[in-house]
């Protein structure tokens, strides 16, 4: 990552906490390898469905699990959370693709894509946000995709990604406005990372776009995560800070 630039974390208080979910996906490994590198962090836990203890959005009790191992943690370091990245995401595997039209709806498939992009990140935002402390900045920010915005679909199909999407984006939404009352200089956001060279989107990539690599759309994130503040929580943002329309 000697290319990219070392992203800022001047906003948040160095020697705390850091959480990476969905730590060993290709977004997810390098969140972690600059949050490491930064030395600004005293601790980066990272979870996924390959790491122990395993947090897998198919059992709801490994959430809460994962929720209670990075508590005890912090409590045994005596560090507080300050930063929790959710980079997991699901848009295709061997058996769905995107749909292109409405005959091609899946009842399983679009189940899939709500429990990976919406109901795994409410039930994250449900264990995790409340582990934030109350003063200082502190940040969840969960990866959406620009695809769900429903002021900016000018295209249509995707169905099933761009509706778990926009439920996410309102859960997000719902959670800003909830731990904003105790926390109240807490970040909660939604991050459109771009179109990024992995598993997920890069099949995708179409001639012309700004394809990055997951150290640049992580760097990109970093850095716009370091210049929110309590008044943006609650916002839906691309990884150059632009803020997107709903």
């Amino acid at each position: 990552m000697s290319d990219i630039p070392s992203p800022s974390f001047s906003s948040i208080a160095p020697g705390q906490i850091a959480i990476v979910i969905g730590a060993t996906g290709g977004i997810g490994r390098a969140f972690v390898d600059h949050l490491n590198a930064s030395g600004h962090f005293s601790t980066v836990l990272q979870y996924s469905r390959k790491t122990e203890p395993a947090l897998d959005f198919t059992n709801p009790a490994s959430i809460s699990a994962c929720a209670e191992d990075a508590k005890h943690r912090a409590k045994d370091t005596g560090c507080d959370i300050r930063l929790i990245i959710d980079a997991t995401g699901y848009l295709h595997d061997e058996t769905f693709q995107p749909e292109k039209s409405l005959r091609q709806i899946d009842a399983d498939y679009m189940a899939k894509q709500f429990q990976i992009n919406a109901i795994g990140p409410a039930l994250l935002m449900k264990h995790f946000c409340p582990l934030l402390p109350r003063s200082d900045k502190a940040v969840f920010a969960t990866l959406s995709a620009k695809v769900g915005s429903i002021g900016d679909n000018r295209m249509g199909g995707w169905y099933g990604y761009r509706a778990a999407k926009a439920a996410l984006n309102q859960l997000v939404k719902c959670t800003a406005i909830e731990i904003g009352r105790t926390k109240r200089d807490c970040v909660c956001v939604a991050l459109h990372p771009g179109t990024v060279d992995t598993g997920l989107s890069g099949p995708f990539a179409k001639s012309g776009l700004n394809v990055q690599s997951p150290a640049q759309a992580s760097a990109n994130m970093l850095n716009v995560i370091d210049q929110l503040n309590a008044s943006h929580s609650g916002g839906f943002f691309a990884y150059d800070g632009t803020e997107l329309p709903w």
